[in-house]
């Protein structure tokens, strides 16, 4: 499984996002210095409201640009495979072997999924999501090994969810 090809998904989903954010953001910005935004009493809001829109939709923004900057500067090094998880590694565990489970470790993008077709003749595909080292799985996982077990636990949940083990690490 080529792991660049997966950042180009994840690159291609990245542009996508910041395309229609930077549109929200600009049709925001419109919506809050429009004139028909002006305040007719104290308690009219519309253009408070468009301007606290139009300002979490830069920083969201500014967010993606520098998720796609993250994942532009992967190098081949931090790509290359590693006996323990690291950024830019490909982690499958044990529960996710039936159905070709894969999880990318990034720095960003948590969340994002996506499949890749490694045998077009077989129909064999991976299903890769990705999270990041700062998210429970991620912090679970990293620098762990083949053959570890692990365990999530999420804080403000009593109960432990059912040991996995890794089973492969790309």
């Amino acid at each position: 499984m080529n792991k660049k090809h997966i950042i180009q998904n994840i690159l291609q989903h990245l542009l996508k996002e910041l395309e229609a954010t930077q549109l929200a953001a600009h049709n925001a910005h419109l919506a809050a210095i429009d004139d028909q935004s002006i305040a007719e009493t104290q308690y009219d809001t519309v253009a408070i409201e468009a301007g606290y829109l139009a300002e979490g939709q830069s920083k969201r923004v500014e967010e993606i640009k520098q998720s796609i900057k993250q994942f532009e500067q992967f190098n081949s090094q931090e790509l290359a495979a590693s006996p323990t998880i690291v950024l830019g590694s490909l982690v499958q565990l044990e529960k996710g072997v039936e159905n070709n489970e894969w999880l990318f470790i990034a720095p960003s993008a948590a969340g994002f999924k996506c499949e890749i077709i490694t045998d077009k003749d077989n129909n064999l595909t991976h299903k890769i999501t990705v999270i990041t080292p700062h998210s429970p799985m991620g912090q679970a996982l990293i620098t762990k090994e083949i053959d570890d077990e692990i365990t999530l636990l999420i804080p403000g949940i009593n109960s432990v969810k059912d040991p996995d083990y890794i089973n492969e690490i790309r």
